[in-house]
């Protein structure tokens, strides 16, 4: 049999994936996968990936906040852009601006709300014309979205420290994480019935690594690794993610038509504490912003702090001199340097599972071609 040309083997392994009915797959090439076309992002996360609702719903993130890149506090806790900003960027959506009003939330292309808001945006709210309302038609995103949008999960951390605020030892914590991740799973598979095909999901990060917790929550020096971080904590959030990971490989069993990715976050994040230098930053576990204490963290004065002084306002919990070579930006969260420097370590699926790209989500676990 005469050999097929370059052309002639694409245009089969191009039919071979294009019809479900076929009974031999020849495999495309990377080369020749197509990527992604998402319309919106939808975030379901906890303040590592709050663009503004925080700051909407109760208070401003107060100066120094957005200093690197917004030159002025952008509802974000971070001194710039956030990992899901990078995101919306990779995927040339338009990162969200920061909201003045919850009103306005619902119109960004990258769409970040609490979910039980999330479906109802498109029914119920769009026949309510009062001007007053939570959202206008015109805001909404349009209804094929929902389907076609990348559905981004940060989740984690603040379950875990939820625990650690009670006073509950870590095995009382990891006790309760599987109620945490079954709720997590009804929201996937919620999503799902709604239409959601697409998920990218971030496990937590090296909770021991933070001076929140190094601060908050002591433990013996025994307990402390070599790069300063507290190993009880770090361990229970490792163990939060294996079951993390066992609870995303079962949905991928139960919804076969979505794309799931699993995305290592904890790795790249403990990666670049531990070994800071390498990679061009300084000071692993200590905050940029911050007021005081071994690692430049007082949680009754957080970053932007401030007091009276001869009845003048002084911030008291001021950013470090350069937060671009700094890896924590106020004991919680991370700056924009870091934020970055992750995205580019996940962004090619070198921390997923499947081994994915943010471009390629969509073509995920799916058994049969994504519409």
């Amino acid at each position: 049999m005469e050999a097929l040309t370059e052309k002639q083997r694409q245009m089969v392994s191009w039919v071979a994936i294009s019809t479900t009915l076929a009974l031999l797959l020849v495999p495309c090439p990377v080369s020749c996968e197509r990527q992604c076309n998402f319309p919106a992002i939808f975030n379901f996360g906890d303040s590592n990936s709050d663009t503004g609702a925080i700051s909407a719903a109760f208070e401003q993130a107060p100066p120094p906040n957005g200093i690197t890149f917004f030159h002025n506090p952008a509802g974000r806790f971070s001194d710039g852009r956030l990992v899901i900003d990078f995101i919306a960027l990779e995927l040339t959506l338009q990162p969200p601006d920061p909201p003045s009003d919850l009103r306005t939330q619902p119109g960004l292309r990258v769409v970040i709300v609490p979910y039980r808001w999330m479906f109802s945006l498109n029914s119920s709210l769009v026949s309510n014309q009062d001007p007053n309302s939570f959202a206008n038609k015109n805001l909404l995103p349009k209804e094929e979205y929902f389907s076609e949008a990348l559905y981004t999960f940060d989740i984690g951390q603040n379950d875990l420290t939820a625990g650690l605020k009670l006073n509950l030892t870590t095995e009382q914590v990891k006790a309760y994480i599987p109620d945490v991740l079954g709720q997590f799973s009804n929201v996937i598979k919620n999503v799902y019935g709604e239409g959601g095909r697409s998920f990218w999901i971030h496990n937590t990060g090296p909770l021991g690594c933070l001076p929140y917790t190094l601060d908050r929550y002591p433990v013996s020096a025994a307990q402390i690794d070599e790069f300063g971080c507290a190993k009880p904590f770090n361990e229970m959030a490792q163990y939060f993610n294996s079951k993390l990971k066992k609870t995303v490989e079962q949905l991928r069993i139960e919804l076969p038509k979505a794309a799931i990715v699993y995305v290592d976050v904890y790795t790249a994040k403990y990666t670049l504490i531990t070994h800071a230098q390498k990679y061009g930053f300084d000071k692993g576990v200590i905050a940029c912003c911050g007021h005081g204490g071994k690692y430049n963290f007082n949680n009754g004065a957080r970053c932007g702090a401030s007091k009276m002084v001869n009845g003048k306002k002084v911030v008291i919990a001021k950013s470090c001199k350069d937060p671009s070579v700094r890896i924590l930006w106020d004991g919680i969260h991370y700056t924009e340097a870091a934020n970055n420097w992750v995205f580019q370590q996940i962004a090619n699926g070198s921390f997923s599972d499947p081994p994915m790209s943010l471009t390629r989500v969509c073509h995920g676990n799916a058994s049969i071609p994504y519409h």
